[in-house]
């Protein structure tokens, strides 16, 4: 899954055009973590939206699994997860509730992390890891 050019953090790059495409596509609900940075205080009503779904101008969001980290300096940290894919989703989420996003960081894609890595690193996948995402979209 690409991330926009102000996110930083998680990408799977693959020569395995299948598995890319099953692993996007929106009815194998992929969860993506987030670490989003969100300007203000967020209200346990704007929390409740995020979790429950959001109207974006696109339609509604999914729910979301939300989690208030920490607030602190006018800034709230949020670990965000969702399923879909949207352009810019978890940026267009904060600021529908009212929380423009400062920054973002993806934590974790399909259960891989980037745990030990520093920014800009990379490593291969262990065969295990490979056929945990196989097995995540249904292939053998």
């Amino acid at each position: 899954g690409r991330l926009d050019y102000a996110t930083t953090g998680v990408l799977l790059l693959t020569n395995d055009g299948e598995l890319s495409n099953l692993l996007l596509h929106p009815k194998h609900e992929i969860e993506k973590t987030y670490l989003a940075f969100a300007e203000g205080r967020i209200t346990p009503n704007a929390l409740q939206r995020l979790q429950k779904g959001v109207r974006l101008e696109d339609g509604m969001t999914a729910p979301a699994k939300v989690k208030l980290r920490s607030f602190k300096e006018g800034v709230s940290t949020l670990e965000i997860t969702i399923h879909e894919g949207r352009n810019r989703q978890v940026r267009r989420m904060c600021e529908a509730v009212g929380n423009p996003c400062r920054r973002l960081r993806r934590l974790d894609f399909a259960g891989l992390t980037a745990d030990g890595l520093a920014p800009g690193a990379y490593r291969k996948l262990t065969e295990a890891e490979i056929k945990q995402l196989r097995t995540l979209v249904g292939l053998k």
